[in-house]
């Protein structure tokens, strides 16, 4: 894989979404940051759920919808879910503790980080799911060494 090439998969059923998502979490071992990009029903849950079941996190996965941020802690990483859907202004971020979040041993999975502004920094990984009737096109693009080297051992099964 080119380092600065991007995965396009089309025609994802739920079934293939979760199974990428679950091999992307297998590949990551360090903390980091990935922007979920997609419009509503596109299927930015669906992946980050299956995502964090890579984890080995056998609790329910919740929605972070109403609660803005779920967090969960696998055998290695902290994982924060947020979905900034519902913020109006990126000045509102500040009450979640954003910066709290983000240390070397926590990911981050971030629905709708266009509402954030400036807020966050900039994502290892951004992954844009869009509808293909009732399957999903899906590009995911890393932007830092570290997103770089999670798609390189993914590319490489």
């Amino acid at each position: 894989m080119d380092d600065n090439s991007a995965i396009r998969l089309n025609d994802l059923d739920e079934a293939a979404l979760a199974s990428l998502a679950q091999k992307l979490g297998a590949a990551i071992t360090q903390g980091g940051l990935i922007y979920l990009i997609g419009d509503l029903g596109a299927g930015k849950t669906t992946f980050a759920r299956a995502m964090i079941k890579a984890f080995g996190v056998a609790e329910r996965i919740k929605s972070p919808t109403y609660s803005l941020i779920e967090s969960y802690r696998s055998a290695t990483l902290s994982i924060h879910h947020l979905d900034l859907y519902r913020i109006a202004d990126p000045g509102e971020l500040e009450w979640l503790g954003l910066a709290d979040l983000l240390t070397p041993d926590a990911l981050l999975l971030v629905e709708w980080p266009e509402r954030a502004g400036n807020a966050l920094p900039s994502a290892d990984l951004q992954i844009r799911l869009s509808h293909a009737g009732l399957r999903r096109n899906l590009i995911v693009e890393p932007s830092t060494a570290v997103g770089k080297s999670w798609m390189r051992i993914v590319a490489s099964e």
